[in-house]
């Protein structure tokens, strides 16, 4: 029988099912405990030190009593502190980006999937490199300097060479004042090989949604194809590392499994990877199993309110203090609006889920992998974060400067990253505002920016910021970052 131990590189170890059901046990047996919970809570609050904050996160076993609790005003509690665990270290900023699905040829079985090998009625594409130029001219023309690649597993059809060659196209393309400046990659568990060549391309973050960490309840849902293997899948992040790549991005499917075992065997892949590689995942994906051709999502009988669903943001907050977090156009406007708060620090925007959306006319449904609740336009999106007194930003000043992985986490953790995502965010929403946006955004935008610039305590840091925005919106130089 396997024994738990966060810094085995085996995922039964790891990711141990005895150590989760004796979690979920501790929970319930203290989920109306209110001293142990205001003990946990005041764990979990930032700390000021110095010019910044420090916090010290919560174990798999301390977050899972916190989700566990019903006491409203407890459950309020948690929502108020992660909001100051937000504040704390990524501010008013909410990084935007896109998904660029690249092909749709597959060879899993996944159920929740409609990429799935079996599926007979989806019409199956594979981007050349010439449409992959269109389809980022068409994201480039629309504002986006962020894309997360999609592509089913399909070793004939999508082979690593063509991910790769990918890759390189996507940042050759420089189209009026455009330019993709960070490429995430979702694919499939690879080597530690092709993990290195991934780094050797460029790329930002490789993002790997676990699905489910319940082995047996992940086997079943994976009947056919390589990702059948739960092991060789969930040890994945581990070959990334091996690799070279830096900066990794965990998640889970909700709504597959039960949703308290999932969010133990999240946080428990997270204290795996701090164990291992001295440093957690760089954002945790919340993403909710959706409606799409063939597949319906009530057969999994694990559905989860918004209201779970936003206790489950708040505690990851504060369990994982200094990761990104990130929701997709999965979800509705309203739920995200409700979330952002909490510890979302990346969002999608004007997504099409579909290989070669972005080029059609009207939305593609027959191809999307998921349906898209949110489906406005990036300058809807932008537009409606301003109203609400967040600084759309399309930064991506930390991966070109090396602040990736243990660099970037230090920073964060010091107060000291501020420094660089407050005025960065800045100049690159006046690049979108010059650039791309509607009149009506580009006004409300401006004022947010002389606004904004006021907050930057550094005089001489405030000047130089103030400088470089006013050469933008002159329609000189563009990519200022500190």
């Amino acid at each position: 029988m396997a024994i738990y131990d966060p810094k085995s590189r085996n995922a039964d170890e790891f990711i141990n099912d005895a150590e989760i059901l004796e979690t979920l046990a501790y929970a319930d047996a203290h989920k109306d405990d209110v001293a142990l919970i205001d003990q946990i809570l005041e764990k979990a609050r930032p700390v000021k030190q110095g010019n910044g904050c420090r916090c010290a996160g919560l174990s798999h076993r301390e977050a899972s009593v916190l989700l566990a609790c019903d006491i409203p005003e407890k459950v309020e509690k948690m929502a108020a502190i992660a909001k100051e665990i937000k504040q704390a270290f990524y501010g008013n900023r909410i990084v935007l980006f896109a998904p660029l699905y690249l092909s749709n040829y597959c060879v899993n079985g996944c159920r929740y999937c409609p990429y799935h090998a079996v599926n007979k009625h989806i019409p199956r594409k594979k981007l050349s490199q010439e449409e992959i130029r269109a389809e980022v001219t068409a994201l480039q023309d629309m504002g986006h300097k962020r894309l997360a690649i999609e592509a089913g597993e399909d070793p004939v059809n999508n082979p690593i060479e063509y991910i790769l060659e990918s890759i390189k196209t996507i940042y050759s393309i420089k189209h009026k004042n455009g330019a993709i400046r960070r490429v995430n990659v979702n694919i499939a568990a690879t080597t530690v090989e092709n993990y290195a060549k991934l780094k050797d391309a460029g790329i930002g973050t490789y993002i790997l949604f676990q699905e489910s960490y319940h082995r047996k309840g992940y086997e079943a849902l994976h009947p056919t194809g390589p990702k059948h293997n739960y092991a060789w899948h969930t040890e994945a992040m581990d070959r990334a590392m091996d690799g070279g790549i830096d900066d990794v991005g965990l998640g889970v499917l909700f709504g597959l499994e039960r949703y308290r075992y999932e969010f133990a065997g999240l946080l428990m892949h997270a204290e795996h990877l701090e164990a291992v590689h001295g440093v957690g995942p760089h954002t945790i994906s919340v993403p909710r199993v959706k409606k799409a051709e063939g597949i319906n999502p009530e057969v999994f009988g694990n559905a989860i309110s918004d209201e779970i669903f936003e206790k489950i943001i708040a505690c990851i907050r504060l369990a994982v203090p200094y990761t990104g977090m990130i929701i997709s156009t999965r979800e509705s406007e309203a739920v995200r609006g409700r979330v952002l708060d909490m510890g979302i620090s990346q969002i999608s925007g004007g997504s099409r889920t579909s290989v070669g959306g972005y080029t059609e006319g009207e939305r593609p449904h027959d191809t999307e992998q998921f349906d898209v609740s949110d489906q406005r336009t990036l300058d809807d999106v932008v537009r409606w974060l301003m109203e609400m007194h967040h600084i759309p930003s399309f930064c991506t000043a930390c991966y070109r400067e090396g602040r990736t992985g243990d660099r970037f986490m230090s920073l964060c953790k010091s107060g000291q990253i501020l420094n660089c995502c407050h005025p960065n965010a800045l100049m690159t929403l006046t690049e979108y505002l010059t650039d791309y946006a509607s009149p009506e955004t580009k006004q409300m935008g401006f004022a947010l920016v002389e606004r904004e610039l006021e907050r930057i305590p550094a005089e001489k840091l405030r000047s130089i910021a103030a400088k470089h925005i006013e050469e933008i919106k002159s329609g000189g130089k563009r990519d200022f970052r500190f």
